[in-house]
């Protein structure tokens, strides 16, 4: 086992190592200077058309444009938002925030490309339920001689779910109530089972449905205990600001428990912590949003520009910003606890269980969405006879994930997570003159209707 772990380990090292990031980081540069920065002169555009009422559609889909936004941050809003800001500023500096921003900026135009291509090339199979994502758009965009690859992101995809969307979130929940609330782990395992399996086998519409109401509610509640955290310290934004964007480009001195970073570290934690939080390229939300109630693909690509903005602009920044003001950064602990650390700080005594919620909350989402990932594709892989079967698993396995230890789970499915971006960032690239044209043909018939009218 040690052996495996030792080889595991240095996969995972290459397949998340420099080129890996700068494929990620160079495909959303790519795409956001070929679009003319359309991705983020629109995010005004995006937030009006995600609030625009609309009336019942009989196009194709299964959720509602902004349920199918709210699956799709289900599985991004996650422990990422919490340990993993953390852990960017523990090894990279406050620089590192900066560059997660940087990252957040050109992944809105990788994510409007993969939901604009997984809208445009998604299926209907034979019971009615609306498929896409990755390894349709590759299959049906570039044709049988790449189906192989859209194979391997199916299977990456579908396994990955059982490590970093199922087992690691239901541990981590199990972890920090048993940490705050002294709950015994197997308690939260067959509550969770429960709870979980209570949404999961009612089918897509059930998780859109419960993903439509919880995101928005926790998304608020964690924003609005970051802004009080940050509210209480709120002399020292200024200088914060000024140090995460100067750190950025020079290194960060040894102070406290901080052992001091390059500006290297900063860049690579930062871009590494950013993708992993907001998966722009890793091809797993436009799942999601291929089985939105939309004619024009347009309209789908613009609302998930939002969920990367959301993610990593607006909720890792808070958590950046509340472990920076409290001066916790320099403390020496990393990720959750990092994060707990500065809650607790500024609300003695009431920050460990704020923390402790959101984590539970963003945890328990992940798991919804990552299901939706999974069964997607395995019935790419094996039709819809396993559809219901594979559901199943899934929630069997959230228990034994609360209970056990994580350590070779966590290694192989952060791997598999990772070999699920190398086929889709080729795809991306392969069709982004699809992509371009589709943009270019929308202006274009928007300004032939508004000289008609």
């Amino acid at each position: 086992m040690e052996l495996l772990t030792s080889i595991l380990s240095e996969l995972n090292s290459i397949v998340w190592g420099p080129l890996m990031l700068f494929l990620l980081l160079g495909t959303g540069v790519y795409l956001t200077v070929r679009m003319r920065f359309f991705t983020v002169r629109n995010i005004p555009n995006a937030f009006q058309k995600l609030w625009q009422r609309r009336k019942k559609s009989d196009a194709e889909g299964e959720l509602s444009p902004f349920n199918a936004l709210m699956t799709a941050m289900a599985g991004t809003i996650g422990t990422g938002n919490i340990a993993g800001v953390a852990t960017a500023i523990f090894m990279g500096g406050p620089g590192a925030l900066f560059w997660m921003w940087c990252t957040a900026l050109v992944g809105m135009a990788t994510k409007f490309a993969e939901v604009l291509l997984a809208v445009r090339y998604r299926e209907v199979t034979p019971s009615g339920h609306v498929v896409g994502g990755p390894m349709y758009y590759i299959k049906n965009g570039l044709g049988q001689k790449w189906a192989w690859m859209g194979t391997l992101f199916a299977i990456f995809g579908a396994f990955a779910a059982f490590g970093i969307g199922n087992s690691v979130q239901s541990n981590s929940i199990a972890e920090v109530l048993n940490s705050t609330f002294s709950v015994p782990h197997w308690v939260t395992g067959l509550v969770l089972f429960l709870v979980v399996g209570a949404v999961l086998l009612g089918g897509l519409q059930r998780v859109g449905a419960v993903a439509g109401k919880v995101v928005p509610v926790m998304a608020v509640f964690y924003i609005a205990a970051s802004l009080f955290v940050i509210g209480l310290n709120i002399k020292e934004v200024p200088h914060i600001l000024w140090l995460v964007i100067s750190e950025a480009f020079t290194p960060t001195a040894a102070t406290g428990g901080f052992a001091g970073a390059t500006v290297w570290m900063a860049i690579r934690f930062g871009v590494a912590r950013g993708v992993f939080s907001n998966e722009a390229g890793l091809g797993s939300a436009p799942i999601a949003h291929a089985t939105a109630t939309v004619r024009n693909p347009m309209t789908q690509a613009t609302i998930s520009m939002l969920e990367t903005f959301i993610d990593t602009i607006i909720v890792c920044s808070m958590t950046g910003f509340a472990i920076l003001v409290t001066g916790v950064w320099t403390s020496g602990v990393t990720g959750a606890t990092l994060t707990t650390k500065a809650f607790e700080a500024a609300l003695p005594g009431i920050g460990a269980p704020l923390v402790a919620i959101a984590l539970m909350l963003f945890a328990f989402t992940t798991i919804l969405g990552w299901c939706v990932y999974s069964e997607r594709c395995i019935v790419y892989l094996f039709g819809e006879k396993m559809l219901k079967p594979w559901r199943v698993l899934y929630v069997c396995v959230v228990p034994l994930g609360a209970v056990a230890k994580l350590d070779f789970v966590w290694l192989l499915s952060d791997t598999l997570n990772a070999c699920m971006a190398i086929p889709n960032l080729v795809a991306l690239i392969l069709l982004s003159p699809v992509v371009f044209a589709m943009i270019k043909a929308h202006f274009a018939q928007a300004a032939a209707e508004g000289k008609n009218k």
